[in-house]
């Protein structure tokens, strides 16, 4: 069970134009602060290495979807939406 993503949970979706050094700190800011808080509050370790190298894996398995022209339909509408949305904003 420590290695699946099970879905149906909320997630945070940021687009920006144009990445600048203060929109990306102010991410970088935002998800520890977030990461951490959660942690404590549901007594977990939220930096755990498991579940990090368990996110690489399915990052990696996207990477390639991100810079192809195609459309993308092979995921959740959601992470669709959010695929598309990005290509659109890098061309």
């Amino acid at each position: 069970a420590a290695k699946t993503f099970p879905g149906n949970r909320p997630t945070n979706s940021f687009l920006y134009p144009k990445l600048t050094p203060r929109a990306l700190g102010t991410l970088i800011a935002l998800y520890e602060h977030k990461i951490f808080t959660q942690g404590v509050v549901w007594n977990i370790n939220s930096f755990d290495q498991i579940g990090v190298e368990l996110g690489k894996q399915l990052a990696k398995a996207i990477l390639p979807e991100l810079t192809s022209d195609a459309p993308v339909t092979a995921h959740d509408a959601s992470t669709n939406g959010l695929i598309n949305a990005y290509k659109q904003m890098r061309t």
